[in-house]
């Protein structure tokens, strides 16, 4: 195949992902808008979750072996 003809089709199947994202990204923000999205929290120490032992005293083991 020519060297021309493959730029063009990945430019072709660049762009054409673009428009995929784009219409994703637009349908993302309606939604967020619209107030469908519900974003979740992260678990933390006071929900019950529990930390490793091995990195309970990491600020601790800073610089040493």
């Amino acid at each position: 195949m020519n060297r021309n003809v493959i730029i063009v089709i990945v430019l072709v199947v660049l762009v054409l992902l673009t428009a995929v994202q784009a219409v994703q990204l637009s349908s993302l923000k309606q939604s967020i808008s619209q107030g469908k999205v519900n974003i979740g929290t992260a678990p933390s120490a006071s929900s019950g979750a529990s930390v490793p032992s091995s990195i309970q005293n990491l600020p601790s083991m800073v610089g040493g072996c």
